[in-house]
């Protein structure tokens, strides 16, 4: 009876390959090619977050000199205000956060870090005015909104003045397709959008907020 063959191990197919490679100076240079490709592909991958937090830093320092000028104050009052010019500074205590925001959502405004929803109310003004911002890239100013809570605080300043809004509600997430929390308030309330959970545009995350009073002289 004949014996039963012993498989053969799989090892020789990785052995063959190596062979391969080794005698064949072209095989050397596409390993070669493809290892330089993977570890550029890598540090690109790594460093994208710290040069779009460097760019975003940068346009900060230009739009908080653009938020000071007298043209801007102008340009407010005629309600002239262009996509990607300064519109608002948010300032959320509880989360550490100070940025301009620039008017427009577009993912070229967005790079200043957040951006005012240009179908909204401007900020103070009766209505739902909605900001929304990045978590993870470009000064990632939204990065912690998930941790504010009920009674925090959120000041916006503008060219003309100012205003506070509270939480009333914690933060929530929905589907990004639900647009409904723009949807207009006949009092004066605030809307927060980001991308949940971080890293993923899957959903969206909210945080809600009720006028408390105005602020002179900001």
């Amino acid at each position: 009876m004949a014996e039963p063959q012993t498989p053969k191990s799989s090892s020789g197919g990785a052995t063959f390959l190596l062979d391969f490679f080794r005698t064949r100076p072209w095989a050397k240079r596409v390993v070669s090619v493809l290892s330089a490709l993977l570890l550029i592909g890598g540090v690109a991958l790594l460093a994208y977050p710290f040069a779009t937090n460097l760019y975003q830093n940068r346009l900060q320092d230009k739009l908080s000199k653009q938020f000071a000028s007298q043209s801007l104050k102008q340009k407010y009052r005629n309600r002239a205000i262009g996509v990607g010019d300064s519109l608002t500074r948010i300032k959320v205590p509880a989360i550490r956060v100070d940025v301009v925001v620039v008017e427009g959502v577009t993912p070229t405004a967005l790079r200043a870090g957040a951006g005012h929803y240009p179908q909204t109310p401007l900020p103070c003004e009766k209505g739902n005015v909605a900001i929304a911002g990045h978590r993870t890239t470009y000064g990632k100013p939204f990065a912690d909104i998930d941790q504010l809570r009920v009674g925090d605080q959120i000041e916006l300043d503008t060219p003309i003045g100012g205003c506070i809004y509270q939480l009333k509600r914690p933060p929530f997430v929905v589907d990004k397709s639900d647009l409904s929390v723009l949807n207009q308030t006949n009092d004066k309330t605030l809307t927060l959008t980001s991308c949940h959970p971080k890293g993923s545009a899957a959903k969206r995350i909210i945080v809600k907020a009720d006028w408390v009073k105005d602020l002179q002289g900001v």
